[in-house]
């Protein structure tokens, strides 16, 4: 079978309140990966700006944009100028009073390919999202690219199996989570683990278990609660690569600033579909239960 070798760029960084300068950072970290010769290239969830979803504040919505608008047309330009695809992730201003948590896909040459809304959105301690996103309206659908059709979803989707599986089951061809994520400083550090661990094997249990490449890529450093609620979060980084059996093909840092380039060998998920036919053997006749919120 001949093998298709798909370059991908993860940008992993850390951000501060001044927004041209996380933008700046973005645009390095992007040249480095086109560099090193990524065709497609991954950037974190909201990495224009802090994690502001640790507050409810209101002024906060000043930093929503409309889609297409400025970003859109920055990283169409780099797109286009370095023939490479490039996901990015907004804060979109839809309409007044209605945001979403938005990726882009800009294709090679700088044109929105196409867009997908957050669909799950968390209202946790430091996760403030229902405050200012409005979740999703436009499914789980693949976006076509000159690169192969792909599965983007946004952080708290990947710790959901039925998005995974639906992406895939239209056609994606890889699936591709920005993210920001991180630790409580306040827990102890066995409990950080166990949470960064269970991240991780969520994720290459979606590569597994639908014979597609995971592409996880999650911001670093340490941002502090502006209302004093709480201690911050200390994001952890580990954007990865995996395979479709969910094999590890690059892991960054922890803690520090990176710009990876793995290879995707995109024939390789029709070879495991071959030996594991989980598609097959789905037992779609029994599974109406799962359309509610829970069995009593």
């Amino acid at each position: 079978m001949k093998s298709h070798i798909l370059k991908v760029g993860l940008v992993q960084h850390a951000n501060t309140s001044n927004v041209a300068n996380n933008a700046t950072k973005t645009e390095q970290g992007i040249r480095d990966a086109a560099n090193q010769g990524a065709t497609l290239v991954v950037l974190q969830e909201l990495h224009r700006s802090l994690y502001f979803c640790q507050t409810e504040d209101t002024a906060l919505f000043d930093l929503a944009e409309s889609i297409p608008g400025t970003s859109t047309d920055f990283y169409g330009a780099l797109a286009k100028e370095l023939d490479i695809v490039i996901i990015t992730s907004l804060f979109e201003k839809r309409a007044t009073g209605l945001y979403h948590n938005t990726a882009v896909v800009i294709e090679r040459d700088g044109t929105i390919a196409g867009k997908y809304r957050k669909m799950h959105i968390p209202d946790d301690p430091g996760f403030y999202e229902k405050f200012y996103f409005t979740p999703g309206d436009l499914g789980f659908t693949p976006i076509e690219t000159s690169v192969g059709k792909l599965g983007v979803l946004v952080c708290w989707d990947q710790w959901f199996p039925e998005a995974a599986r639906l992406m895939a089951m239209a056609g994606a061809e890889l699936l591709i989570y920005p993210t920001a994520i991180g630790w409580d400083p306040r827990d102890d550090k066995d409990e950080q683990i166990r949470q960064r661990d269970a991240w991780i094997i969520s994720q290459r249990a979606h590569a597994v278990a639908n014979g597609v490449p995971v592409i996880s890529v999650n911001r670093v450093g340490y941002e502090l609660d502006p209302s004093g609620q709480s201690d911050g979060i200390q994001f952890w980084g580990n954007s990865f690569a995996a395979g479709p059996q969910g094999e590890m093909l690059i892991h960054a840092s922890e803690n520090q600033e990176q710009t990876l380039v793995v290879e995707i060998n995109q024939a390789r998920s029709e070879s495991v579909r071959r030996i594991w036919p989980y598609l097959r053997d789905r037992r779609i006749d029994h599974y109406d239960d799962l359309c509610k919120i829970y069995r009593d």
